[in-house]
């Protein structure tokens, strides 16, 4: 796709929760006009971090209309609309549009869907009929289905299918599929640097939450060419960036932002929140990141 729409940092941001486990809309609210204020350029909205797989139909949709309208065209916003059912995405997919989002994310269908190659181009043949452009989501590990070279040039053959999203955390494969010449996104927190340098059109990172400034600063550095700088940086980022891809990604990412004052809560059961022993190694981990982002 020409002049590839979501290049840089696309924030997935944490969706927050109050106590008693709702979505908190004025949160979200002030956490979306601080990112906006640092210069954050795109959102995904009802992400993985954004604990899409435990919000209702309805409540994604609700956290859709109301953070593309807090958004209002000040940033570029994707919206996850992936479902079981194929017709359940593609309404997902129609209500994002409706709602004035400029793209979408979709997970290959899972739970025990289909894995070979001609039903992966067949469900996101439907889906970029709804009318948005579509990211698909490499994620081997939960999901089943892995998106090798030849299958990305199969899918960016679809009209409006957008890119690839790899979160599968190995970068000799997400260099294969960057050679191919196609877009590819990076979301693998612990590669940012380097899919950045082997060629990654752009980013969807959840461990921006946690650390705004600081990674809007690496992904400067890393578009101006500033290797030496974008190393620096990234020193400041690494040791938290490396521990949360670990396990406990999502309350990880979560009790992270709340040490770093750019929190939304807990996460929604059935997670639990991180306990005391590993806040303490997550601290340790942030460093001076907890001062640079305050």
């Amino acid at each position: 796709m020409p002049n590839f729409p979501f290049p840089g940092l696309n924030f997935a941001i944490a969706t927050p929760f109050d106590a008693e486990g709702r979505i908190d809309f004025a949160r979200l609210e002030e956490n979306i006009e601080r990112c906006l204020a640092l210069g954050i350029p795109g959102f995904v909205l009802s992400s993985g971090t954004g604990m899409h797989v435990y919000l209702s139909r309805e409540e994604s949709k609700e956290l859709v209309r109301r953070g593309a309208k807090i958004i209002n065209g000040r940033a570029k916003v994707i919206a996850q609309t992936s479902a079981l059912l194929t017709a359940d995405v593609v309404d997902r997919t129609r209500f994002a549009a409706d709602c004035g989002a400029d793209g979408v994310m979709v997970l290959p269908p899972f739970f025990e869907g289909p894995t070979d190659d001609e039903s992966i181009v067949a469900f996101y043949t439907e889906v970029t009929a709804a009318g948005l452009p579509v990211i698909g989501y490499n994620v081997p590990h939960a999901v089943g289905v892995t998106v090798t070279p030849a299958l990305l040039k199969e899918l960016c053959a679809i009209p409006n299918f957008c890119a690839v999203k790899d979160s599968g955390g190995d970068l000799g494969k997400q260099a294969s599929l960057i050679r191919t010449g196609l877009p590819v996104m990076n979301g693998a927190d612990n590669l940012v640097p380097f899919a950045l340098f082997a060629g990654a059109s752009g980013l969807i990172w959840g461990g921006a939450n946690f650390a705004p400034r600081t990674c809007l600063a690496l992904v400067a550095a890393a578009t101006a060419g500033k290797w030496d700088e974008a190393r620096k940086i990234w020193s400041a980022l690494e040791p938290a960036m490396s521990l949360i891809w670990e396990g406990d990604y999502v309350q990880s990412v979560y009790a992270a932002a709340e040490l770093t004052g750019c929190g939304a809560g807990n996460p929604r059961k059935p997670l639990r929140p991180l306990p005391a022993e590993r806040i303490e190694t997550l601290r340790a981990a942030l460093g001076d990141l907890i001062a640079l982002e305050a």
